[in-house]
């Protein structure tokens, strides 16, 4: 069965800033469509009549999440981000606020019950204070926690650190020891390289560069190896004919097959196997080597 529902599948924000800028008034700071998203900057103090205004009049019914950004060169260093969600208009809402350290920014447990948990999330890594919340305690560190991890001025590797001593059988807080200093890694990729000089790469940049060659040296035929008048000679020798099986590297022949001649051939080895057809070995007389044998043998 078919089922049809009055949101789109994806709505549009043609009209929205129009239509809610109008509405919202002078608790409007600024509005604009960035990523696809609709945000809207509004008043510190007017930002529970305005979330209540959108739940209550324009069908934003969910408060999905309040997140929180630092700026610390800003002198109202802080935003708070209110996500909102149309569940009969498939759209969703982005209304922020800023805030300092020392200047609360309203609670709206007022108006959702789940902004109790969500504020304390900001509180607990920030540092803005939310007034009016009734339990506004650290939420995500430890007891005794020092500073708000989420600034950018916090250290990256923090005050204290805790481990369960076995002397004491609890958990004891220290100040952070580190065995070496905090190093950046610089992951560069190995096509890209990297933007910087690498060191000794200096020296590569002072050495000239090498001649052009003017005229490549060539062989125009066979013969010619290119390395004097002896070579070439040599490169022209006939070597033993090649056999059936078997290819002599770079010349497209096969392995030199074994050619029997009745002629003793200049610079042939002497025979080394005793075999009766080949006569005494190491060219030697048939009668040398014969004799009696030394004593002590």
């Amino acid at each position: 069965m078919t089922v049809l529902h009055s949101a789109p599948k994806f709505a549009s924000n043609e009209g929205v800033i129009e239509s809610l800028s109008g509405v919202l008034g002078s608790m409007l700071v600024s509005a604009k469509e960035e990523h696809g998203e609709v945000v809207f900057t509004v008043a510190r103090d007017q930002i529970e009549n305005v979330l209540r205004l959108l739940r209550d009049n324009h069908e934003y019914q969910q408060l999905m999440e309040i997140a929180g950004v630092d700026y610390p060169s800003r002198p109202e260093r802080f935003e708070v981000v209110y996500m909102l969600l149309s569940v009969t208009k498939n759209h969703r809402l982005m209304v922020k606020v800023s805030a300092a350290e020392n200047t609360p920014v309203p609670t709206v447990t007022t108006l959702w019950p789940n902004a109790g948990w969500l504020e304390r999330e900001v509180f607990d890594m920030y540092g803005v204070i939310f007034a009016g919340n009734p339990d506004l305690r650290r939420i995500l560190t430890d007891y005794g926690f020092e500073g708000h991890p989420f600034r950018k001025d916090f250290p990256l590797t923090g005050y204290t650190e805790l481990r369960y001593s076995e002397e004491d059988k609890r958990v004891v807080y220290e100040p952070v020891k580190l065995a070496q200093d905090l190093r950046q890694f610089d992951f560069m990729s190995p096509w890209e390289g990297a933007d910087y000089v690498l060191p000794g790469d200096e020296k590569v940049a002072q050495q000239p560069a090498p001649p052009p060659v003017a005229e490549p040296k060539t062989t125009e035929k066979k013969g010619d190896s290119g390395a004097g008048g002896k070579t070439d000679a040599k490169a022209d020798d006939k070597v033993a004919p090649g056999g059936k099986d078997g290819t002599i590297a770079g010349q497209g022949q096969g392995n030199p097959a074994p050619v029997t001649t009745d002629k003793k051939e200049p610079g042939a080895p002497d025979p080394t196997g005793d075999r009766p057809d080949r006569g005494a070995t190491g060219g030697a007389s048939a009668d040398e080597g014969n004799g009696p044998a030394p004593e002590g043998s």
